[in-house]
């Protein structure tokens, strides 16, 4: 009950806030849904109908907090394709059809919210889903800049209508028609509005979105002309529809359609192509979200399900959320699910009392903003960005791209799919990798108790194929928590992955907790980007290591420089000096790399990598180790947990020495060396306090040097910094007490 009233304070408190950034967004999605429906050559107000709809139902039942619903960008192509198979040259016999396959795609999408797939998106290769941004963008684009320069009645597919870009605008010169000059030039200065607006400075003119100065001043110029008792020079057909009575001219779904082949591939691309971009931003969103929540994907699935079903029935687009309304929403202060509802609201206000003023908005000047929009998804930019990652992204890029222009969004993905699986069967030289062990369990998570990280261990391969299951195990812990990830017993870690656990890390350390990833310096990359794909290089073709540094090898780097010690990432062959430790004695070890040392040489941590027994029972351990050479010589001696080694080291002649009068010492470790008399002199009350203030460490001497070892895999930057500090100290004591 008490929580409860203080969720109602809560929300009265921030009620200005969500009913300012509601009718912010509004001014955006008025003549963003205008122009989404007349693009996909569905009626205006159908537009408006879903963003009314897909606010007031995902505002009530949603599970997102800053989210903003209504027509999306993605969809405009799929309906577009919808309406002109299936009307069969009759638009709006066509339009109502799709109507009927909107409803049933918002039944699909309800049952894959009970289903509890909200990870759909992830399936999706990351590059692949970029190529069919851009497919969709262009698709906008070809379409909108002729209706922008005034022609509306250009028609074809998508790479016909690019290549009669040129001509259209030649054919300005050649044919003049005042109207479609003045379409165009309205058209060309709201395309020169959508690309100034973000650079003029003035806080006074950026209070309106640049898509609503377009419609003011669009429709201001309409009444110069009856305010200077001149005919307005623009005829209906440039101009937007809107019906007398909105609410009584409500088109219904036609489902005379439902079994024919048509219906059914427009119902599944509609799901398909809304399911990816609600999920792609939900995801987007709650990164921006000040509060750091995390949205129900599922419940929201459902809740868009019940919003596109309804907005179909009444005659609207799909319901889906938007990245750049819900970005908009988040900057202008909202904090929950009211400003959703409130631009709905907004946009039932102006619809029914700005009737007249909506029918005086040229077309040209919704194209204007469409095209804007089409150039944002299919940006060059996009195009250098996926080149950077590596060769391999810009062929998936381009053969979703192109297969989707030449002929549809489901074949295009698909073909991102298949040539995505096929790259990483080629990189890996197998096809045993991907399809022995899809289905076999490849995370192992624990917490650890001495430190309470979280450590991920990850198998075989991780790739679109099956990073769900990574991403449900990250899911489970709070963000809050340090994660340590390791990929080290990982063969292949693809594009997709990496990319998604960056998003992880900037999520967890905006909750100020932690995700280390460890376990790649082995990999190789094609590539300097931190997205790139990464392969396990055999021993003998490694190379330079340090060829592309991960992350980890960078923090390593810096950490050398905070202590002023020397970093190296080479792999080093020189390990005799591990070889008088009895921990080593019947372990191989290849190679030493990432090493960290002192300028004195003293200190040394570095990563390696030894195996234990042979053939069959042969297992590789990969760890990292600190050595520290004391310049002095000590008993020899193992400390460790009680009972952990205890064979081990009665083997070697080694027995457990208790400490007169420290029993808790005694009962946690296991203290053991030759000399028991020189071994209780060096072990003061001093060092025992120390070592009981501490973390368990398996410390061990041969004499003359020490190696410290936390746990049998490799360490985080965290934990490397931790354990110099405590071996620093333990050198110190251990001198101190000679």
């Amino acid at each position: 009950m008490i929580a409860k009233k203080k969720q109602s304070k809560v929300f009265i408190k921030t009620l200005p806030k969500n009913l300012f950034s509601g009718f912010v967004v509004s001014l955006i999605a008025l003549p963003l849904g205008l122009g989404l429906a007349l693009a996909s050559e569905a009626p205006p107000i159908s537009g408006i109908i879903a963003a009314v709809v897909g606010g007031v139902v995902v505002a009530l039942l949603g599970g997102s907090n800053v989210t903003i619903t209504g027509p999306g960008n993605g969809l405009v192509i799929v309906l577009l394709g919808a309406i002109t198979t299936l009307g069969g040259g009759d638009l709006y016999a066509g339009y109502l059809f799709t109507l009927g396959a909107i409803v049933c795609s918002g039944v699909f999408m309800l049952l894959l919210g009970f289903l509890k797939l909200g990870r759909l998106a992830d399936f999706f290769p990351a590059s692949a889903i970029e190529g069919m941004l851009a497919a969709i963008g262009l698709g906008i684009l070809a379409k909108q800049f002729h209706i922008m320069i005034g022609h509306n009645n250009e028609h074809g597919s998508i790479i016909s209508l690019l290549i009669q870009i040129p001509e259209g605008i030649i054919g300005l010169y050649n044919n003049f028609h005042l109207e479609e000059i003045i379409a165009a030039s309205i058209g060309v200065v709201a395309l020169l509005i959508m690309i100034f607006y973000s650079k003029i400075r003035n806080k006074y003119f950026q209070l309106i979105p640049a898509p609503m100065w377009i419609l003011i001043l669009s429709v201001s110029f309409s009444y110069v002309f009856q305010w200077i008792e001149v005919p307005y020079p623009m005829q209906e057909q440039f101009l937007v529809n809107i019906p007398d009575k909105v609410l009584s001219n409500l088109a219904f779904p036609d489902f005379s359609k439902l079994r024919d082949s048509d219906f059914i591939v427009a119902v599944f691309a509609i799901t398909l192509i809304a399911s990816i971009e609600s999920l792609l931003s939900i995801k987007a969103v709650d990164k921006l979200d000040p509060q750091n929540r995390r949205s129900n994907v599922n419940k929201d699935l459902k809740a868009l399900g019940i919003a596109t079903t309804i907005s179909g029935l009444l005659g609207g687009l799909n319901v889906v959320t938007v990245i750049a309304r819900s970005s908009v929403n988040v900057n202008n202060g909202a904090t929950n699910k009211s400003a959703n509802f409130f631009h709905a609201i907004f946009l039932i206000v102006f619809v029914l009392l700005f009737q007249d003023q909506l029918r005086r908005i040229p077309l040209a000047a919704l194209a204007a903003i469409l095209v804007y929009t089409g150039y944002k998804l299919a940006t060059p930019r996009n195009f250098k960005k996926i080149a950077k990652i590596g060769k391999e992204q810009v062929v998936i890029f381009l053969v979703t791209l192109l297969t989707t222009l030449f002929t549809n969004l489901i074949t295009g993905i698909t073909a991102g799919i298949l040539i995505t699986f096929l790259i990483h069967i080629l990189i890996n030289k197998s096809i045993s990798l991907f399809v022995t062990h899809l289905a076999k369990p490849n995370i192992l998570m624990f917490k650890e108790k001495d430190s309470n990280n979280y450590y991920i261990s990850v198998k075989y391969f991780c790739s679109f194929l099956n990073f769900y299951k990574l991403k449900n195990t990250l899911d489970v812990i709070s963000e809050d928590q340090n994660v340590v990830l390791d990929f080290s017993m990982c063969d292949f870690v693809d594009h997709t992955v990496m990319e998604g656990l960056d998003n992880y890390v900037d999520t967890f350390s905006n909750k100020e907790g932690n995700i280390e990833i460890i376990g790649l310096d082995k990999h190789g990359a094609d590539s300097k980007h931190p997205f790139a794909i990464r392969k396990l290089i055999p021993l003998a073709k490694i190379g330079s290591i340090e060829k592309y540094f991960t992350k980890r090898q960078t923090l390593l780097k810096t950490t050398a420089q905070e202590f002023e010690w020397n970093y190296n990432p080479k792999r080093d062959k020189k390990t005799q000096f591990l070889k008088g430790f009895i921990f080593f004695k019947t372990r191989k070890i290849p190679y030493i790399y990432n090493v960290i040392s002192d300028q004195q040489n003293r200190y040394n941590v570095f990563d390696l990598e030894f195996t234990e027994g042979e053939f069959i029972a042969r297992e590789v351990v990969k760890t990292t180790l600190l050595h520290i050479d004391l310049h002095h010589q000590i008993p020899l001696f193992t400390l460790d947990k009680e009972g952990l080694l205890d064979f081990v080291y009665g083997l070697a002649g080694f027995k457990d020495i208790k400490i007169d009068n420290h029993p808790d010492f005694n009962k946690r470790f296991y203290l053991s060396g030759e000399n028991e008399a020189e071994l209780i002199n060096l072990f003061t009350d001093e060092l025992i306090l120390f070592l009981e203030s501490n973390p368990y460490y398996h410390i061990e001497s041969n004499g003359t040097s020490l190696i410290i070892l936390k746990k049998e895999r490799l360490l985080s930057v965290q934990e490397i910094k931790a354990m110099i500090y405590f071996g620093k100290q333990l050198s110190a004591l251990f001198l101190k007490a000679l």
